[in-house]
């Protein structure tokens, strides 16, 4: 029988292949599977924010834990979906105006993937990739997350 000796580098070299073969998993399927947060929220753990592109609905979470909603929310239209994965926080703008779309106001907008952000618009209108909230949820948003906060959105 081979035994294999357990030291700090074979420890790290199985933690990080773990970690690569979980995130290819979730990069293949667009869902954490037997990862996600015990919550009721269809995420991972260490998601922050939370969107369900399949039931419309969003969380915030802190530790796996739902600490708001769910949410309704209005994601992409099929010619401008919003994508699934995992992203971060990258800029937040309170007072944010669409360059794309004709100055359009995006108030409480939250940057997470390229153009998409979290922002108060209207629940019934599919946007162009970003994730539309109600006024009182995108204030929350706003004020809860923070640049680098980990972003989670499944199908």
């Amino acid at each position: 029988m081979l035994r294999v000796l357990v030291t700090p580098i074979t420890h790290t070299v199985k933690t990080v292949a773990g970690g690569l073969l979980g995130a290819a998993a979730l990069l293949l399927t667009g869902t954490p599977g037997a990862s996600a947060a015990p919550s009721g929220a269809p995420c991972i753990p260490a998601a922050r924010a939370c969107v369900a592109l399949a039931s419309q609905q969003a969380w915030l979470m802190r530790d796996g834990n739902v600490v708001y909603g769910p949410v309704p929310v209005a994601t992409g239209m099929a010619s401008a979906p919003t994508d699934p994965g995992i992203f971060h926080v990258f800029w937040k703008d309170l007072h944010h105006r669409s360059s794309l779309f004709h100055n359009t106001p995006m108030p409480y907008s939250v940057f997470f993937n390229g153009g998409d952000a979290f922002h108060e618009d209207s629940v019934t209108a599919r946007s162009h990739g970003c994730v539309h909230l109600t006024h009182s949820a995108a204030q929350t948003f706003y004020n809860t997350l923070q640049v680098g906060d980990v972003v989670q959105v499944v199908n």
